[in-house]
């Protein structure tokens, strides 16, 4: 399902830093073993892994900050959705990083059904692509408008409409969120602004590194 989108100003205070690409098979194997992850897609260690719950991804994240291999003072999370969006917009305001319109071409996605901004119908996969085959946003993050949708550290709850500081939705029992396209999206469900819920299958997920506790949501 999609949810209301709000236009309104949003003002993120600390700095994080994001991963380039979704996690990949690679990733996953070196922090959770093999045969740990049920993705559909598995050909190849740079394919982003898929068919994620939030709560695999959590598990996932939590067994990486136990490793020692984060910074003091700092640990590995999702993303919230505001630093996400922050992060696809690379300072853009158009639909897309890449601007107005996408068919497939410059994300992995379903560009064969109602493609956006263009009557050009193009191209649908039917499957993952390995991280780094498309353009990267002007931040060099990739795969940021497709290839997997991305789950996010916050819950949904309506946008606002007045100014917010680092806001962090919802709380726990909301519907979880996720944002960006995968490769079955339509590219409407690709924009920097497509707010999307639940579990659908097709869900893997990008890290980011903050301040400890920062990304956690308050609790009902």
């Amino acid at each position: 399902g999609h949810y209301k989108e709000d236009l309104h100003r949003v003002n993120i205070s600390k700095g994080f830093w994001a991963l380039e690409t979704e996690v990949t098979h690679e990733m996953w194997i070196s922090v959770m073993g093999v045969n740990s992850n049920s993705s559909r897609f598995k050909d190849s260690k740079r394919l982003p892994v898929d068919d994620l719950s939030k709560d695999d991804c959590l598990r996932y994240i939590a067994r990486l900050n136990a490793s020692g291999l984060r910074p003091k003072g700092f640990e590995f999370a999702l993303p919230t959705e505001a630093q996400w969006e922050y992060a696809c917009r690379a300072g853009t305001m158009t639909p897309f990083s890449f601007g107005d319109s996408l068919n497939g071409d410059k994300a992995n996605c379903d560009g064969k059904i109602l493609p956006y901004g263009t009557t050009e119908k193009g191209t649908y996969l039917g499957k993952t692509t390995e991280v780094g085959s498309y353009p990267p946003n002007p931040w060099g993050l990739y795969d940021m408008h497709g290839n997997v949708q991305e789950w996010v550290s916050d819950w949904y709850d309506e946008y606002p409409q007045n100014e917010v500081t680092d806001p962090i939705s919802g709380h726990e029992g909301m519907a979880d969120m996720y944002r960006g396209g995968g490769w079955t999206s339509l590219a409407d469900s690709c924009r920097s602004a497509s707010r999307n819920h639940s579990y659908y299958g097709h869900e893997g997920f990008r890290l980011v590194l903050v301040p400890t506790g920062r990304n956690h949501p308050p609790k009902q």
